[in-house]
């Protein structure tokens, strides 16, 4: 099944998205040519000024996983979070089939 990987990043000021811009560009081409990848879109928060979110889906978890842990894309990723001053923030989701309420650990069966 599906799942959808939400990237978040704040940024500070205008230089460092300068730099930022690149690098994530950068990242965002090599991800459309890795297997598993379907789709991404970028967001600016209109309500938080320099905050900035990415919808990455993805064929699987297991497909997202290998890419995350690809040592080029790591090295892109520890600059980014470097120039930012703090680790970027990664959410994994998939969708709820048929509307069906999910079930949380620690819930009786």
């Amino acid at each position: 099944m599906a799942v959808s990987v939400i990237i978040q990043r704040t940024v500070r000021d205008e230089k460092t998205a300068a730099l930022l811009a690149p690098m994530i560009v950068k990242l965002r081409s090599m991800a459309t040519a890795q297997p598993g990848y379907i789709t991404g879109q970028a967001f600016s928060c209109l309500d938080c000024e320099g905050e900035y979110m990415v919808i990455s889906t993805w064929a699987n978890l297991e497909d997202w996983n290998l890419w995350m842990h690809k040592e080029e894309r790591q090295a892109i990723q520890k600059k980014i979070d470097e120039l930012l001053g703090e680790k970027t923030g990664y959410r994994y989701y998939e969708p709820i089939v048929g509307g069906i309420t999910p079930v949380f650990k620690g819930d009786a069966a």
